[in-house]
């Protein structure tokens, strides 16, 4: 027995202690619990492990955990309530993994759910399908009667609700266990708010971090491509999302679009298409001039425009990129279904950084076009001494070779001197054309870029078509493409789309412009009525195929995988 006293005095003391670790209105819950010793302890267990961890997803899965064992409930749960009535996040126990993929998607917080979310007070139920707010379970469900819940609050603000399923032994849920959940909720509460501050303490070095490596990157004259994939990678990395998103206004009026960068799930699909403006999520953004949010971007109805590519994705935010009055681009992130949504407190430093990056693309810009000014005084400076100096000494030489010829008497010797006044002549003209060549850029008389006016094609032709066909575009396209091949390309195009607008009776057109390789190649599919049997006049496509041809390049036309016609037109960047 004085064994059993002394382990008895040593727990007790042990529990006051723990006790005075815990702040002053939960230690009152827990000394307002009626419970045995052993039972107390269970709860005072249960609080005590709530509060462990930092990690918030990890902390509201012990709450769910410590509430079925200290209830002795057969399931748990907790859903976190987000906009309005809709639940964010539900986190279920007791429920194995294959029973919840058979029951299917997560609820959203109807029926019983939704009247506690409405009415965050305590509920308690013997008889679920008795309560006026209930529907039933979804197939494969596993039968449930008693019912439990509370609401969890963080600094008096509701942050969800703790609900337990099936008393074990058939009974139901009494006031004693209302009482023991209400206290593992406000535990719950401090826990949650613990883990959040610990979040944002840590999310904001993160970004500190983040944007110092940027400033760095920028001094050490890292390129604009460089600089906007570590923006991605960075905000995909310190928010956890699946899908990073980096859209640029085009060049064509403001009306479209650029996907610059784009890393995480199904990247590739996203990765330099060219968008309407309205009818996309980044462009639905930049009207409203401030963050928007999805809870299902795969299912938004304000993207109407551009080819599928959500599949899979749920939450997501778009923050637009503003320095001073003007809007550089969109900085758009995304979560697989099923995960949480992003918050205001997630929501507010990547708008603060989505700035930040706005003014790393200013300073970039700013940088390049002083290199380029210096470029444009540097080849003006070559093209007044070319002028001045090498022109001037080239034709005093030549003036005085001409003087000689006079005085020389062998004719071979007189003619090699000829030869050598017409060589320096040829000199001369292909001096004064490099001369006019720098000149002209200097003066900026270059043409449009090939990325520009293949957007421009494309909004053209929008309006024959009578919808907004989807343009991708990948390469150095401006740079790597011959005038004269851009030429050929732009005319293709156009024929092309003059060709489904005639004949197709299409409803969607996909366009592909990708440099690599070597080479250039278009492609335009639709999901018109295809190639007819026969075709009374080829005269168009024959025109087509020998523009590839005269370049080297050849043309492919067969079935797209929409049932129409897929146009494939490609040729060598230089032929050999």
């Amino acid at each position: 027995m004085g064994d059993n006293g002394d382990k008895g005095s040593g727990d007790c003391g042990e529990a006051h202690r723990r006790l005075g670790a815990l702040p002053g209105d939960l230690q009152e819950r827990l000394d307002a619990v009626r419970r045995g010793p052993a039972e107390a302890a269970l709860l005072l267990d249960a609080v005590m492990s709530v509060g462990r961890g930092l990690d918030l997803p990890q902390v509201l899965r012990r709450i769910v955990e410590a509430a079925v064992v200290v209830a002795d409930a057969e399931y748990g749960a907790l859903g976190v309530v987000g906009e309005g009535t809709r639940l964010t996040q539900f986190l279920p126990v007791g429920v194995t993994g294959e029973q919840c993929e058979a029951i299917g998607p997560l609820p959203e917080g109807h029926g019983i759910l939704g009247e506690l979310i409405c009415h965050p007070e305590p509920l308690r139920l013997v008889e679920l399908s008795e309560h006026p707010s209930s529907y039933g379970f979804p197939p494969n469900h596993p039968p449930m009667h008693s019912f439990l819940g509370v609401p969890v609050r963080v600094r008096d603000k509701v942050f969800g609700n703790l609900y337990l399923t099936e008393k074990r032994g058939g009974r139901g849920f009494d006031a004693e266990d209302e009482t023991v959940l209400s206290t593992l909720a406000v535990a719950a509460g401090v826990a949650i708010e613990n883990a959040r501050l610990y979040a944002e303490t840590r999310d904001r070095q993160r970004w500190q971090e983040a944007n110092s490596e940027i400033v760095a990157a920028l001094l050490s004259g890292a390129d604009e491509a460089h600089v906007l994939r570590m923006i991605v990678d960075h905000s995909s990395r310190i928010l956890a999302a699946d899908l990073g998103v980096l859209a640029l206004p085009a060049a064509v009026q403001g009306k479209y679009l650029r996907v610059a960068q784009a890393s995480g799930l199904d990247a590739g699909t996203h990765r330099g298409l060219v968008l309407p403006r309205a009818g996309s999520f980044a462009g639905a953004a930049l009207d409203a001039g401030e963050p928007i949010t999805s809870l299902d971007v795969e299912h938004d109805p304000r993207i109407t425009g551009g080819p599928p590519r959500w599949t899979g994705l749920g939450p997501a935010v778009a923050v637009p990129m503003v320095t001073g009055e003007r809007t550089r681009g969109v900085l758009l992130l995304a979560r697989v279904r099923g995960r949480p949504a992003f918050t205001d407190a997630e929501t507010a430093p990547l708008l603060v950084f989505a700035g930040q990056a706005a003014l790393a693309l200013e300073l970039t810009e700013r940088r390049e076009s002083a290199e380029q000014i210096a470029l444009l005084e540097e080849r003006d400076r070559i093209a007044r001494d070319l002028h001045d100096l090498a022109i001037q000494r080239l034709f005093a030489t030549g003036m005085t070779l001409q003087s000689v010829v006079r005085l020389v008497e062998q004719p071979q010797a007189s003619e090699r001197l000829l030869r050598a006044v017409d060589d320096l002549d040829e000199t001369i003209k292909i001096i004064r054309s490099t001369i006019f060549g720098l000149r002209a850029s200097d003066s900026g008389r270059v043409g449009q870029g090939l990325r520009a006016r293949t957007a421009a094609t494309v909004e053209r032709a929008a309006r024959t078509l009578g919808f907004q066909p989807s343009l991708r575009m990948g390469g150095l396209i401006d740079t790597d493409v011959p005038t004269g091949t851009a030429e050929q390309v732009i005319a293709v195009l156009g024929e092309a789309l003059s060709n489904v607008a005639r004949h197709a009776r299409a409803t969607a057109v996909d366009i592909s412009l990708v440099v690599g390789e070597g080479e250039v190649n278009l492609v335009v599919s639709d999901n018109g009525v295809g190639m007819p049997g026969h075709i009374g006049s080829r005269s168009g496509l024959d025109n087509l195929a020998r523009r590839a041809g005269k370049l080297g390049g050849h043309m492919d036309v067969g079935e797209s995988a929409q049932g129409g016609t897929r146009l494939s037109w490609r040729v060598p960047l230089r032929l050999s």
